[in-house]
Order: C-alpha cells, then sequence, then structure tokens
C-alpha cells in the first residue's frame, strides 16, 4: 500500500521538477528560438531529450551524493523526504518573488545540512568539498569569462555573426504527398554553421541542466529504502521536467529576450559553454552545484574583460590621474560605438524582430589592449552594482536560510 507521505513526496518532487524544467528550458533555448532556429514544441522536445541524456548518465552521481552521501540513506524518512523537497520548492517560490535565480541545487543542499545537524549524521568531510566547489565554481566562470571578454571575444565577434531570419531556418515543402523540409533559401554557409551552434550549444545546456538538476526534484525519495529506485527517479524527473518545458516555459522562452536584451547571441552561446562545461564536470564527479551562478558569474566575467581592454594589466592595478577607475560592466558586451565594429544582434533584437545593424563593407582591426576606443562603452549596464550584491546576497542567503529553517523543523518537530 503506497502511504499518503509517498504521494505527498511525489506530488512535490514534480512540482519541484515542473518549475525546473520550465525556467531551464527558457534559460538552454531561448536564442535558439528567439533566433527562430527551432519552434516553442521542438525546444521543449530537444530539452526533454538531452535533459534524460544528462540525468541518466551523469546525473546518477548527484543523486547519488545527495540522497545517500550528504546523510546517510536510512534519514531520507518519507515525512524527512517531504519536509527536504518542500524547502527546495519554497526556495523556487523565493527566487521568484525576488527576481533573483536563486540556486535550486544549494538550497536543497541546504536542506538535506539542516536534517544531518539535527541527527547528528552530516558528512562534514563530504559538505566541506561541496561548499569548497560552489566558491571556485564561479570563481573559475568568471575568470574565464574575463580572459575571453579580454582577448578573444572582439575576434570572434568580427567574423560570426548571426542572421535574424523572418521565416524560421527549417521550413517545410508540403507541395507533395509527404512533407519536405529544406534549409531558409535566405541562409548563407555561414549562417548554417552558426545556426547549428546555436541549437548544439542549447542541447549542451540541456545536457547539463539534467545532470545538475534531476537530483534536486528526487534526491530524497531516492536511496536505501526509499519510495523510488534511481531508475524510477531519473524518470520522474524527466517527465516533470516536460510538463513544465511544455506549459511555462512558452512564457519563460517569450520573455527571455527581453530580460537579457543587451546580451548578443555570441556572449549567450560563450557564458553557455562556459557554465554548462563546469556544472557538467561537477555533476560528474557527483558534487551539486548551481547552473544559475556559474553561467552569471561568466557574464559578468566576459563583460568586465570586455570592457577593460581599454587598459593595460599594470593601468588596472595602479589607476592615474589620466585614466581613472574605468566603471566596468556587461554593458561592454555591447559592441562600442567608437569601434565602428559589425555589431551582432543582441537576443533583444530577434525578440522584437529588429533588424541587426548593417555590416560595413571593410571590417575593421581590433585595437590592441591598453588602446582608447573601448572605454566608450553603452551607458546602460547589464550588470550594475546593486543588482550584483543583491543576486550575490541571495545565493548565500537562500542556502542558509534552508539550513535555519529545516534545522528547527527536524530537530524538534520530526
Amino acid at each position: 500500500m503506497v502511504s499518503l507521505l509517498t504521494v505527498a513526496g511525489v506530488a512535490v518532487a514534480v512540482f519541484v521538477g515542473f518549475n525546473i524544467g520550465g525556467s531551464s528550458t527558457g534559460v538552454a533555448f531561448g536564442p535558439a528560438v528567439g533566433s527562430r532556429l527551432v519552434r516553442k514544441a521542438t525546444a521543449a522536445t530537444l530539452f526533454v531529450g538531452f535533459g534524460f541524456l544528462g540525468a541518466w548518465t551523469v546525473g546518477r552521481n548527484v543523486i547519488a551524493t545527495m540522497s545517500s552521501s550528504i546523510v546517510p540513506a536510512t534519514q531520507f524518512t518519507p515525512v524527512a523526504s517531504v519536509t527536504v523537497l518542500f524547502f527546495t520548492g519554497l526556495s523556487l517560490l523565493v527566487s521568484n518573488l525576488y527576481g533573483v535565480p536563486a540556486s535550486t541545487s544549494m538550497t536543497a543542499v541546504g536542506a538535506i545540512v539542516g536534517l544531518g545537524l539535527a541527527s547528528d549524521t552530516l558528512n562534514q568531510a563530504l559538505m566541506f568539498v561541496i561548499v569548497s566547489a560552489w566558491i571556485v565554481a564561479p570563481l573559475l566562470s568568471f575568470a574565464i569569462g574575463i580572459v575571453i571578454g579580454r582577448y578573444i571575444y572582439p575576434y570572434l565577434d568580427r567574423y560570426v555573426a548571426f542572421t535574424r531570419f523572418d521565416l524560421h531556418f527549417i521550413q517545410l515543402d508540403r507541395s507533395g504527398r509527404v512533407p519536405r523540409p529544406y534549409i531558409n533559401p535566405n541562409a548563407s554557409l555561414q549562417d548554417i554553421v552558426g545556426s547549428i551552434s546555436v541549437v548544439v550549444i542549447a542541447c549542451y545546456m540541456a545536457f547539463s541542466a539534467g545532470a545538475s538538476n534531476a537530483a534536486n526534484a528526487v534526491a530524497p525519495l531516492v536511496g536505501e529504502g526509499g519510495a523510488l529506485t534511481v531508475d524510477q527517479g531519473v524518470l520522474l524527473a524527466v517527465v516533470a521536467f516536460g510538463l513544465g518545458s511544455f506549459t511555462i516555459a512558452r512564457r519563460t522562452l517569450e520573455t527571455v529576450g527581453d530580460d537579457i536584451t543587451e546580451l548578443p547571441i555570441l556572449a549567450s552561446l560563450i557564458v553557455s559553454v562556459i557554465g554548462g562545461t563546469i556544472i557538467t564536470i561537477l555533476s560528474y564527479l557527483g558534487i551539486p552545484a548551481s547552473l544559475a551562478v556559474s553561467t552569471t558569474s561568466a557574464i559578468i566575467g566576459l563583460g568586465w574583460g570586455r570592457a577593460s581592454r581599454a587598459a593595460t594589466l599594470a593601468e588596472l592595478a595602479t589607476p592615474t590621474p589620466e585614466r581613472p577607475d574605468l566603471d566596468i560592466g556587461t554593458g561592454a558586451l555591447v559592441t562600442s560605438r567608437v569601434e565602428e565594429a559589425p555589431a551582432s544582434p543582441t537576443i533583444g533584437d530577434i525578440a522584437r524582430h529588429e533588424e541587426p545593424p548593417e555590416a560595413p563593407e571593410r571590417i575593421p582591426d581590433v585595437p590592441d589592449v591598453g588602446s582608447e576606443g573601448p572605454a566608450d562603452l553603452d551607458e546602460r549596464s547589464l550588470f550594475d552594482p546593486a543588482a550584483a550584491k543583491r543576486i550575490v546576497t541571495m545565493w548565500v542567503l537562500t542556502p542558509s536560510l534552508a539550513v535555519v529553517a529545516s534545522y528547527p523543523v527536524f530537530a524538534f518537530v520530526l
């Protein structure tokens, strides 16, 4: 006989997975849908497929860590499992209310830590490794973003172009009995290569999201004596992802361009690769970590590195009256007006159906590091200091609150 608590646990797990699927689909496939390379239904299908692949392979390691390594699996009674999932779902609500991409992984681990502290079964050595990874991962993303933005991004921006198609990239010829797909005739070879890259990277992001997020939805229900086996847990998580992908993700896909208006497609692909790779590696090692934190850190680093090209490293370290501290932000990812370079269309351009600026007849040379010009940045920075403080505060606060709130529940109520 299936207990009422088991049913409640599965229901809460589906709720968590539903929200994860809705938000992660927009993050992974926003550029592909905005540039009319794939339709929303296709994006949802690809996300579920590659999310399942990530959860079924690499994601098992994270599920094992969260279901039996941080605390013994025997601690996950039906009541404890439902409570952990409740605090995980609550973090999604808090992050949505404050408009901050709080980490579901970090909050889920925080709730499990509360259980471990209350039962005196916390694996402190493992938690030291996990917390260290939470610190190193965003710093590494930030550092890689700086290097690419300062030394590589300007060259990529001149030779990698993306076209906004009035019609979808893949068309269907319905003149015959069987519809025959064909590529948009307006697409050049460069467009085809770039378009395939956008979709492939989106699928890679879906793989990373599945690998890191499946455990957040089902880990407390999996394990020794748990309500679900690992295989059942993965399938439940992916089904829940799919519910979110085909429903609430449609709105996320529509609005993602307005949310990150000034982030060019090229920049979004770079940060996707950086964040996705770091999280995939951590998931392979069984360490739960946040895809949102790593990608956001990469955005900050990429913009900072792009703007810092206006000064040498020595000048950045020792500002002079002739060259004061630079006001650096990720608005630097938008091509400078002074450089007169061909600006790639931003995600916002595509979402608003605006044509990207026409490229000049001759592609100008990239200014050397430290030369004037790139310092003339767009006045409206994508990432302002106040927003940075709020985001970082929430990243630290949500898992901390999960520990503080769950501990008394496990210690004195359950």
